[in-house]
């Protein structure tokens, strides 16, 4: 009986090092903000990618359901904030009334994308998406005739900030004594919302849903033959990955403001999947660690490429975007190639792959 208490207690180095992480993301936006308050934004929006990043590993880390249009539920709770918290249509709702909008509207939108795909696999169902996530960004920028809804490709400006009560994430305020910027406010705001979706995920990983995801996406017919009702799971699937998208969207739009079709292309969802493929689809760790990754990286080398490029030659030869596609894409070349587990993959991502290897 004691060796069976002693063995589940947690280690102390567990406890250590949860206290020294969480001591540096508390400490983390005060030191960036010595530097600039736009690197405190570029964090906001890293956490924003770690929360799609997230969404979309249920959808094809969990249940192998390859999905190019994911972008799609992340504009969906993005413009469900911008309608119902702007003068667009003169409403001015409460969090509490929009945030749940917005996430049952995406989830209503995932469960749409579920059903005409409930039988497809593969590359098929990478069309499909593909064209679901065109048609969501086609109709934001369309639909501001007969009627005005969207406000078409001019998008929707004067978005309402995050607020509780009196209490503005958008505007800076003195707290005892201390002066917290709104970039301060929405990155203390982005981590609660990040470890609860953390905290979902891992529940939901070690859960009876989380096994007959991964027992779907291994053989779906073997999965079927078992009991497993896919055609539930794969709806599930879709509908908890669009909520995480919703959640997101709606914090970009009261972050920033302003939305508009053209945050929300094709190129996004290829990002996002980057972000899941690179940090090792499955493991809920190398999700994050790619989603920072990819978000960050980009524009350390903005801050980095032009300043060299001007003491080097005297001026700007190559555009940073440029740079940064081509590293990006050299990146993930040789990931794919040395690394095609990810990252930092899961133990059982890293043992099927390299049984596959093997008997090659």
């Amino acid at each position: 009986m004691a060796i069976t208490q002693q063995s589940s207690r947690t280690p102390a180095r567990v406890w250590i090092g949860t206290f020294l992480i969480g001591a540096v993301l508390l400490a983390l936006p005060f030191v960036l903000g010595m530097v600039g308050q736009g690197w405190i934004r570029i964090l906001n929006f890293a956490l924003l990618y770690v929360m799609l990043a997230l969404g979309l590993n249920i959808v094809v880390g969990f249940a192998g359901l390859l999905d190019l249009g994911y972008i799609a539920f992340y504009a969906v709770g993005a413009y469900v904030w911008a309608m119902l918290a702007s003068p667009h249509f003169g409403l001015h709702l409460p969090f509490w009334a929009v945030l749940p909008a917005a996430i049952g509207l995406a989830a209503l939108f995932g469960i749409l994308l579920g059903i005409p795909v409930l039988r497809l696999r593969g590359d098929y169902l990478a069309i499909v998406t593909l064209g679901f996530g065109e048609i969501i960004r086609i109709f934001m920028n369309n639909l501001d005739a007969p009627v005005n809804i969207t406000n078409g490709p001019q998008g929707i400006n004067r978005i309402d900030t995050f607020k509780i009560g009196e209490f503005a994430f958008g505007r800076a305020e003195t707290l005892f004594g201390l002066r917290i910027t709104g970039p301060e406010k929405y990155y203390f705001l982005l981590i609660a919302l990040t470890l609860l979706i953390v905290f979902i995920s891992i529940r939901l990983q070690n859960s009876r849903i989380g096994r007959a995801w991964e027992a779907v996406r291994e053989d779906e017919i073997a999965a079927k033959a078992m009991g497993i009702n896919t055609r539930n799971m794969k709806l599930l699937a879709f509908a908890m990955g669009a909520t995480f998208g919703g959640v997101a969207g709606s914090l970009f739009a009261s972050m920033q403001g302003f939305v508009s079709p053209e945050s929300f292309s094709l190129t996004e969802s290829i990002s996002v999947l980057c972000m899941v493929v690179l940090g090792g689809m499955g493991h809920i760790p190398g999700v994050i660690v790619g989603a920072i990754l990819l978000s960050i990286f980009p524009e350390f080398l903005r801050a980095v490429v032009v300043p060299f490029q001007q003491s080097v030659f005297g001026e700007v030869l190559v555009d940073p975007d440029a740079i940064r596609m081509l590293l990006f894409g050299f990146a993930l070349v040789l990931v794919m190639i040395y690394r095609p587990e990810g990252l930092w993959p899961s133990a059982t991502r890293k043992r099927e792959l390299r049984a596959k290897k093997g008997a090659a």
